[in-house]
């Protein structure tokens, strides 16, 4: 008999069974219901952080120096041994170092299709994938239609990118339509970053449905979510929109679920780091200064704090939180950037993992930190790098890893993957994995009535499950 996947229509039940476990009638509601209270999923505290590192992080830089390639290729920062022996990193990254064996780093991630955007870094696909019904829906769209009901006290997932235009309109819902949009407070009034006027003109071109604000409607601040009569106001007034536009299913979505986030406050107490603890704040902001003459784009150490951020949001019931760095798009300046930039990351990310570990949290969230690509190998003439699709670089942090690895390997230039290419989709359906889910066997309906699977040619990445 031949295994059937299991689908999941817009407006059908929710599974979480793998396939063909369902037979050839299927089950009756309930053993369906027992069986999804058995695979407790619906109860899990399994989470997903997803660090995008905006503008494409350079894989030599930082996780893969090659020390005895030449001064063009290899750059100027020195190469440290680390606690995985074998494993060297870069001077800027000295807490990793010394804690790699908590993390796994993919040295041979491959299939970037070279759009600065986050989009890949989300779904797994590329933007153009099945465009003409929509695109495909990022991980976090999907986990709003496989996970979310209205009795839950916070989004499943919630989306802080703050990078350049493309990468805050990364976390799409594709065919499945509005009603599984990303959850997106405006953070703008707590981390700052700046638009150059390329990236405004980029903005302008792209047309309807991009702006400059990261606000999911006007009016519907924090500050907001914490009043029920305004909340409801804004929802009326959104009400006779969205009647005009025909968009209904949406609207009963996100009332349902702005309801169930204003009853329970947790979402917005999440939100608020004034209530986090002063020594926690200090703990993850790091002691650096941003260098003078840099990118308007790039920002300040304070947003170190979305690492702190995400943290909360997962204690209060998100299931998946994306959040990014900027900015990595180094064709100039390359290491003026990168020594700011790497400290900053390496400090962030150490002072999550230690916080998330010392909390009892680390093994039910898996992090990923990663960028839409890698960069050159060769230094251009104006002491930058730029971009390279033929391999990138990633870290992985908790969710019950088999971490203190390497995944992968570089030519002597850290131009081409010659050991073990990891593609984008299979770190996504690593993440799917940790979440309880079987990407290659669960599907969502398109538009066209047709089955999609949530990747197509990803698999989990055996070696550190």
């Amino acid at each position: 008999m031949l295994k059937q996947p299991l689908i999941f229509a817009p407006a059908g039940r929710r599974s979480f069974l793998r396939a063909g476990t369902l037979g050839v009638g299927g089950l009756a509601l309930p053993s369906l219901l027992r069986a999804e209270a058995a695979a407790g999923l619906r109860n899990s505290r399994k989470a997903v952080i997803n660090i995008h590192l905006d503008g494409g992080p350079p894989q030599m830089d930082l996780i893969d120096p090659k020390p005895e390639a030449p001064m063009e290729i290899r750059g100027e920062f020195k190469s440290i041994p680390s606690a995985i022996p074998g494993l060297h990193l870069t001077e800027l990254l000295p807490s990793l170092a010394k804690h790699a064996q908590k993390y796994v780093f993919l040295r041979s991630l491959s299939g970037a299709m070279g759009n600065h955007d986050a989009f890949q870094c989300q779904s797994g696909f590329g933007a153009k994938d099945l465009e003409f019904i929509g695109g495909r829906p990022a991980m976090g769209c999907a986990l709003n239609r496989l996970l979310t009901s209205p009795q839950d006290k916070a989004p499943v997932f919630v989306d802080l990118m703050q990078g350049r235009p493309m990468v805050r309109n990364s976390a799409r819902p594709g065919f499945l339509g509005a009603a599984s949009s990303a959850f997106r407070p405006d953070i703008s009034h707590l981390f700052q970053r700046g638009l150059e006027d390329g990236m405004k003109n980029e903005l302008a071109r792209r047309g309807g449905g991009n702006g400059l604000r990261l606000s999911l409607h006007e009016g519907l601040s924090v500050s907001r979510l914490q009043d029920r009569v305004s909340l409801l106001r804004d929802l009326d007034g959104l009400r006779r929109d969205m009647d005009h536009s025909g968009n209904m299913q949406a609207l009963d979505a996100f009332t349902q679920l702005s309801l169930g986030i204003l009853t329970s406050g947790a979402f917005a107490k999440a939100m608020d780091l004034s209530q986090e603890d002063p020594g926690v704040l200090a703990r993850y902001t790091p002691n650096a200064r941003k260098p003078a003459g840099s990118y308007l784009s790039m920002e300040d150490p304070k947003c170190a704090q979305k690492f702190l951020l995400a943290r909360r949001l997962i204690e209060a019931g998100v299931r998946c939180v994306s959040i990014s760095i900027s900015d990595f798009d180094t064709h100039t300046r390359n290491f003026a950037a990168l020594r700011y930039l790497g400290p900053l990351v390496d400090h962030a990310l150490d002072t999550l993992v230690t916080d998330l570990e010392e909390r009892g949290m680390l093994q039910d969230v898996m992090i990923i930190v990663w960028g839409e690509f890698g960069r050159t190998p060769r230094i251009n003439d104006k002491a930058g790098r730029d971009h390279w699709t033929k391999v990138a670089m990633g870290i992985m942090a908790g969710g019950h890893l088999k971490t203190g690895q390497v995944i992968g390997a570089t030519d002597k230039h850290a131009a081409e993957v010659t050991q073990r290419p990891v593609h984008y989709q299979d770190v996504i359906a690593t993440l799917y994995h940790h979440l309880g889910i079987d990407a290659r066997s669960i599907t969502l309906t398109d538009t066209t009535g047709r089955p999609q699977y949530l990747v197509d040619i990803g698999q989990p990445i055996h070696e550190i499950l």
